[in-house]
């Protein structure tokens, strides 16, 4: 399972969004502005910061702002 935290107007969000669209890779979006407790994960994944696109894996791994070749690798090895 992929979670990916993001805000409606982030543009690297949307991209990413249309990428696992794409490949049918199927994931859960949460937005950080109306979600406090999404907010302190993706404080806690980045050092502090609020960065999106997060991607947090089922097997509690991060990626900031991935490419969807990267998600698509990590998933393979985790399968």
């Amino acid at each position: 399972m992929v979670t990916v935290y993001s805000t409606t107007w982030c543009g690297y969000c949307d991209r990413l969004k249309k990428q696992l669209d794409r490949e049918n890779i199927a994931y859960t979006e949460v937005d950080i502005e109306t979600d406090p407790e999404a907010a302190q994960t993706v404080m806690k994944a980045n050092g502090g910061n609020q960065v999106v696109p997060t991607v947090i894996f089922s097997d509690g791994t991060a990626m900031t702002n991935p490419g969807v070749l990267r998600i698509k690798q990590h998933l393979a090895k985790t399968a």
